[in-house]
């Protein structure tokens, strides 16, 4: 099992679950900030086609190239359904940001080979770590 740093550092496709339009939300400017420093961020929302300037996914099965984590801003009780969308495309790694947490998520990412980081903010760890793909 990866550590949070290494998840993010061997990470280079990252789809963001729950990525917000809003700029006064966390769901959008965190993830902003991670593509900022050079990650590919893909934004999943079934309500918008764009968000940071790229193609909004309605879901992760919807993404038409490969992922290496996602990340999710949902609440705990939707985030199994995540996991199991997670497993299913093949992503190396499922991160529940900081304030999220699922025991249930936990067992079906890492049943399904996945790295799992939960109640931990990517923004945190990137900025701790100093990491860019820059």
């Amino acid at each position: 099992m990866r550590t949070a740093e290494q998840i993010l550092r061997e990470s280079t496709t990252i789809a963001v679950v729950g990525a917000s339009r809003n700029p006064g939300k966390e769901a959008h400017s965190v993830p902003q900030q991670i593509l900022r420093h050079g990650w590919r961020v893909i934004p999943v929302n079934p309500h918008a086609t764009e968000i940071w300037g790229q193609t909004c996914y309605p879901t992760l099965a919807d993404i038409p190239e490969p992922v290496d984590l996602v990340n999710v801003f949902r609440p705990g009780p939707e985030t199994p359904d995540v996991a199991r969308q997670a497993v299913a495309i093949g992503a190396k790694a499922l991160w529940l940001q900081q304030g999220i947490t699922s025991a249930e998520s936990r067992k079906i990412a890492e049943d399904g080979g996945l790295d799992y980081v939960e109640d931990y903010c990517i923004a945190v760890e990137r900025a701790l770590r100093a990491l860019s793909r820059r």
